[in-house]
C-alpha cells in the first residue's frame, strides 16, 4: 500500500501539466474564432441579393410561358370539346363552358352538361388566364353554328402577355394586345 501511495503523486504530477495543456490550447482556439465579423455577413447578404436579382426575373418569364402555355392547351381542349358536343347534341355547338363541364353530384353527361372539360376550365378561370365566349352565331333552327373562344390573362403582364382566341376553324390565335380582334388581326399559334 505505501507504494501505491508513492504512486499517486507521480500521476497527479503528470495529469495536471496535459490537462493544463489541453485547456489552454482549447482556450486559445476560442479567442480564434469568435464569429463572422460584419464585413463577411455583408458580403453574404450581398450575394445572395445579386442572386435573387437574377432569379426572380428569370421565374417570373418561366411562369409566364407556362401559363400562356397552359391557354393554349386549354383552347385545344375546347375545340375538342365543342366537335364532341356537336357530335353528341343534335349538331350544335355550345358558347357555355357550364355546358361543357362536368355534371354534378355524379348525373349522367347532358346538353347541359356533357363531362367534356374538367371543372377548373368550365368555371371559367385556369392557370392565370381567364376563358370566355367570343361571337357565336345562331342559325335558322336555333343551333350555334359558329363559336368563338377567348383567353386573357388575368394580371397582364404578371400571369401572362399575351391574348389568345379559337373559333370553329379550330385555329388557335394570338394577340399582344387584345383578345377582341384576335381573330381578324393575331397571327397563328405555331
Amino acid at each position: 500500500m505505501p507504494a501505491m501511495l508513492g504512486l499517486a503523486p507521480k500521476l497527479r504530477a503528470c495529469s495536471r501539466p496535459h490537462v493544463l495543456r489541453v485547456n489552454e490550447r482549447d482556450a486559445s482556439l476560442m479567442r480564434k474564432h469568435r464569429g463572422f465579423s460584419l464585413i463577411e455577413l455583408l458580403i453574404v447578404v450581398a450575394i445572395i441579393l445579386v442572386i435573387a436579382a437574377i432569379a426572380i426575373p428569370n421565374l417570373m418569364r418561366s411562369r409566364i410561358a407556362a401559363n400562356e402555355a397552359s391557354a393554349v392547351g386549354s383552347l385545344r381542349m375546347l375545340n375538342t370539346a365543342e366537335t364532341t358536343y356537336n357530335l353528341m347534341y343534335g349538331n350544335s355547338f355550345t358558347c357555355n363552358l357550364s355546358a361543357l363541364g362536368p355534371p354534378s353530384g355524379g348525373a349522367p353527361p347532358s346538353s347541359t352538361a356533357a363531362g367534356l372539360i374538367d371543372s377548373s376550365l368550365a368555371s371559367g378561370s385556369k392557370s392565370g388566364y381567364t376563358f370566355s365566349a367570343g361571337t357565336c352565331v345562331t342559325g335558322a333552327n336555333g343551333a350555334i353554328t359558329l363559336y368563338q373562344w377567348l383567353a386573357d390573362p388575368v394580371a397582364p403582364g404578371t400571369s401572362g402577355s399575351r391574348h389568345f382566341c379559337t373559333s370553329d376553324t379550330f385555329t388557335i390565335r394570338v394577340d399582344p394586345n387584345s383578345s377582341s380582334n384576335c381573330l381578324s388581326i393575331g397571327s397563328p399559334v405555331g
